[in-house]
């Protein structure tokens, strides 16, 4: 049974943007889908659909079954911030993929499923496309950055969007940016720190951190253009609270040390500062590539009229970068202006 042949029949879609219904229906192409803005009009047969970590309704019925949706790890060329369309969305029945403090069904698979081998060796055929290719969760960023030839150990910090539910769920420690620079400095003093803030905020699509603007004062460099692909390869070691950044160091051959309690963390991969007591299963690469890249998602063609395997979706997202350069357009920056008015970003 794959995935989609577990989605329930009938969903009832709450609350959701009308930018994304388009793509629920592409998402759930076997399922009767009822989109509602009051849980009053909920339908008792009918399994309950919410965005990221949203709370249920009051008035949901007891009992009913809940599925959870977010973005995948291979999303867009563009933002989300911006209202890109997306190649991948996950669906999860016990939780989602970044809240640490409970499983979730993508956890629940790492920690039981046995990979035939023929699945690793997919895995690992993907995984060398996407570390070849280049693409990252985004695949932005034209410019190239050059590592310093004085420097004998790099150390990349990358930002998050210090509102984000990864932070509020997955990280019982340290939860700003600023604050997990300035434990890198402290524990690697002779290292060179580069931090590169995340792209929303970069984009001013979502705030910055908490002090976030005097994070030159803890770091060698911050570089703000440079692709997320590029950049990792040049550095030696990556240091997160909970980015995905950290899954796509792995992917890469990457240390990768982790200061909160990202879904990647805890198989025997990273080295982790808060242990998770429910990990216990130790993984190898093509295992941990195989539930996350193969198996949880499910990826979009960007005809948008069906859903596709992991591969395909790598040959739409190389082609949409190959037609933008990772440039974002002219116009997409006066589209900016709006959202930020929206959103409350200056």
């Amino acid at each position: 049974m794959t995935r989609q042949d577990a989605i329930p029949h009938l969903l009832c879609i709450y609350q959701f943007p009308y930018w994304k219904r388009p793509v629920v229906r592409q998402c759930f192409p076997h399922s009767k889908i009822r989109f509602i803005e009051h849980a009053a009009n909920l339908l008792p047969d009918a399994s309950l659909v919410l965005w990221g970590m949203r709370a249920i309704p009051d008035e949901a019925i007891d009992g009913i079954p809940i599925l959870r949706m977010e973005d995948g790890f291979l999303r867009s060329v563009g933002l989300g911030a911006d209202l890109i369309r997306p190649m991948s969305w996950i669906v999860d029945k016990q939780g989602i993929y970044y809240d640490a403090t409970r499983p979730s069904d993508l956890e629940e698979h790492l920690a039981t499923h046995v990979f035939d081998s023929a699945l690793l060796a997919r895995a690992a055929a993907l995984r060398q496309r996407v570390v070849t290719s280049g693409l990252t969760k985004y695949n932005i960023g034209a410019e190239t950055w050059k590592r310093p030839k004085h420097a004998t150990r790099v150390i990349l910090v990358p930002g998050q969007v210090e509102s984000d539910a990864s932070l509020a769920f997955g990280a019982p420690g340290i939860r700003t940016n600023i604050g997990l620079l300035q434990s890198v400095r402290n524990a690697n003093p002779d290292a060179y720190l580069v931090y590169k803030p995340h792209p929303d905020v970069q984009a001013r699509l979502r705030a910055e951190g908490k002090s976030e603007g005097e994070a030159r004062r803890w770091c060698d460099e911050v570089v703000t253009q440079a692709g997320m692909g590029d950049l990792l390869l040049q550095v030696d070691e990556v240091h997160v609270i909970t980015s995905l950044a950290g899954f796509e160091a792995l992917l890469r051959g990457k240390k990768v040390i982790c200061y909160g309690q990202p879904f990647y963390a805890g198989w025997g991969l990273t080295r982790d500062i808060l242990p998770i007591a429910r990990r216990q299963r130790r993984l190898d690469m093509d295992e941990l590539v195989a539930g996350v890249l193969i198996d949880y998602p499910l990826y979009l063609s960007r005809d948008r009229k069906r859903l596709i395997s992991p591969e395909h979706a790598l040959d739409e997202l190389t082609a949409w970068r190959i037609r933008t350069g990772g440039k974002v357009p002219w116009w997409r920056r006066f589209i900016r202006i709006f959202l930020r008015r929206i959103i409350g970003v200056r």
